[in-house]
């Protein structure tokens, strides 16, 4: 991102050291760094993160593989890599952490605190810090399951979606949408440091932000305890017409949840006299009729169109409706194009298909889009003596004593 438009972005100023990994926390990072903050990331060496081990993966210029999981959440982000087991890469990372708005990190809960590196270690040396941790279950209030490592698809089983929408005795479908639990993580450890930001910007205090993957996948799938507290079991979704139509090429959802929108339904599928006959009276009866008379009267009606016609004709008459688009589908689609949601990676081996990976979904009117100049993800340690150097002012020799040490590469 060139000087000029960095300049621009709201957080340009905002400086974040991340000791992360995988997903729930470096897409937080990433979408701060794509408003303008200054990422620097803490990699360990030999491996780095472990994201870059995930597969599929691309071959990198120093030919190490890296991953699709970390391809997709570092773009725009500097790397350096420290031993924080090393006393002297503990205290490396201290003395960074003095230079920093914010110190994030999304390791098992506790493991940073018996690195010496928890939220007192940081506070000691730099009061006004905003430290952030990302875990399974949170650091800060004692729970059954504080000790256990989590995935995405971990919290998202405890939140109770997967059971919800199991179907009769199949076994329940892992990630159905991807990383829920990383990305909903994400979002509010990055609603907590913007707050925790504005916060110091009244008082001048820091403070910790503590954020699990476990509540934030409740408060995504927030239909499961509240549904089931109005009375709905078993993945009952009340009297509403949410469910997928066949057209000629696949299928589309339709969502009816109102009267006028069931009669202009009726009439759109050439059954205008359905808007007063006594079986459509009520919602439970448009589900009691819904596969023996709806069902095949909508297909019937979509039998001759694509899915994106059955749907742009249903949206042409108010109606909620959207065709399934597959992988291939999505990444020609126009509405991605019109909104630069797809960034393109170059290959580094070879390979001319780009790494596609999401764009940035925070649109402002007064905030210049780049979608062409967030920066690559960085190659494993590729700033670390820039930065060393930069911050806390070490000499080539002294980095390079330390890089022979094996405390930082």
């Amino acid at each position: 991102m060139n000087d000029a438009v960095a300049r621009q972005l709201p957080l340009a100023g905002v400086r974040i050291l991340a000791l992360e990994q995988m997903q729930a926390l470096p897409y937080a990072t990433q979408l701060l760094a794509r408003l303008g903050a200054d990422v620097v990331k803490v990699e360990p060496p030999g491996t780095g993160d472990s994201g870059r081990g995930s597969l599929p993966a691309m071959t990198a210029p120093d030919g190490r593989k890296v991953g699709a999981t970390f391809l997709r959440n570092n773009l725009g982000k500097r790397s350096i890599c420290v031993n924080l087991k090393d006393p002297r890469g503990r205290q490396l990372v201290l003395d960074l952490a003095t230079h920093f708005d914010v110190v994030a990190e999304n390791s098992k809960a506790g493991a940073m605190a018996r690195l010496g590196l928890g939220y007192s270690d940081i506070a000691a040396v730099h009061p006004a810090a905003i430290y952030v941790s990302v875990s399974g279950f949170g650091n800060t209030v004692p729970t059954p399951y504080q000790e256990w490592p989590a995935y995405a698809s971990i919290v998202e089983a405890m939140s109770g979606i997967y059971e919800m929408k199991r179907i009769g005795d199949q076994p329940p479908t892992p990630a159905p949408v991807g990383a829920l639990g990383d990305i909903g993580a994400a979002l509010y450890a990055t609603i907590g440091i913007l707050a925790a930001l504005r916060h110091r910007e009244a008082t001048g205090h820091g403070q910790y932000v503590d954020i699990a993957m476990f509540d934030a996948v409740i408060a995504m799938t927030d239909i499961v305890a509240n549904f089931w507290s109005m009375g709905l079991r078993n993945g009952d979704l009340g009297p509403l017409i949410m469910h997928g139509f066949r057209a000629r090429d696949g299928w589309f959802i339709l969502q009816v949840g109102r009267q006028p929108h069931f009669d202009r339904l009726v009439e759109v599928i050439g059954h205008p006299e359905w808007a007063s006959d006594h079986r459509f009276a009520t919602r439970q009866g448009w589900l009691d009729q819904l596969d023996d008379v709806l069902r095949p009267a909508i297909e019937k009606w979509a039998a001759g169109k694509t899915k994106a016609e059955a749907a742009g004709a249903l949206g042409a008459a108010g109606l909620a409706a959207g065709p399934c688009l597959s992988d291939a589908e999505l990444v020609t689609d126009p509405h991605v194009a019109a909104r630069d949601m797809l960034v393109e990676i170059p290959r580094t081996d070879g390979v001319a298909q780009p790494v596609l990976t999401p764009g940035n979904p925070v649109r402002m009117s007064d905030v210049p889009a780049s979608p062409d100049g967030e920066g690559r993800p960085p190659w494993l340690g590729e700033h670390t003596g820039s930065v060393l150097a930069d911050e806390l002012g070490l000499s080539a020799e002294q980095v390079a004593a330390l890089r022979e040490d094996g405390v930082i590469a």
